[in-house]
């Protein structure tokens, strides 16, 4: 493993202690401002902005790798599309991400089911764990890529013995079957 690579899943692990740490009523989160201090990608300007602004800044790519931004496309009552950290790679078909602004206006959440659904095997769309339904959402998303924050994917973390029952975890103060929640 690379220094770069190192440093990047050392300050995703710092960020995430300490967003633990903070208490949940003290900051409300979108998913820009979370995913470029998750992942140290500096890009500035909505979620639908990322992919065309990392062209010739970062390395850009259809693989999974952890520590990397997923860009979503704009769609639906997502117009302004969605960035979110890929904190771990389950198979070649599910990551877990960890991303802000989702199931819970303004909050956290750690190491959510992510699918490709893609007919191709491509990443280009995919279905994301939903709190209030606590299941993947019914919707499928359009997915530009993978925004490396350092030289790009050389392997593949793929985990083994993972519980696939296990709830993620809301950064909300509330228990998942409480937690009332919208997606925008």
């Amino acid at each position: 493993m690379n220094f770069g690579r190192f440093a990047a899943r050392f300050a995703l692990v710092g960020s995430l202690c300490l967003a633990t740490i903070v208490p949940a009523q003290a900051k409300f989160w979108q998913c820009v401002p979370f995913a470029r201090e998750v992942s140290g990608v500096d890009i500035h300007g909505n979620a639908l902005t990322w992919w065309n602004k990392a062209k010739g800044l970062y390395q850009r790519g259809d693989a999974p790798e952890v520590g990397a931004v997923m860009s979503f496309a704009p769609v639906g009552k997502m117009k302004l599309g969605h960035v979110a950290v890929v904190s771990e790679i389950v198979s070649n078909r599910e990551v877990r991400l960890t991303h802000a602004n989702w199931s819970v206006r303004g909050k956290i959440e750690y190491n959510v089911r992510a699918v490709d659904v893609s007919p191709d095997n491509d990443w280009s769309e995919v279905k994301v764990w939903y709190g209030p339904i606590d299941a993947l959402g019914s919707t499928t998303y359009p997915v530009n890529g993978f925004i490396y924050p350092d030289a790009g994917p050389d392997s593949q973390q793929v985990a083994d013995g993972t519980n696939y029952a296990d709830k993620p975890v809301l950064d909300n103060g509330l228990d998942r079957e409480h937690a009332m929640a919208f997606h925008d």
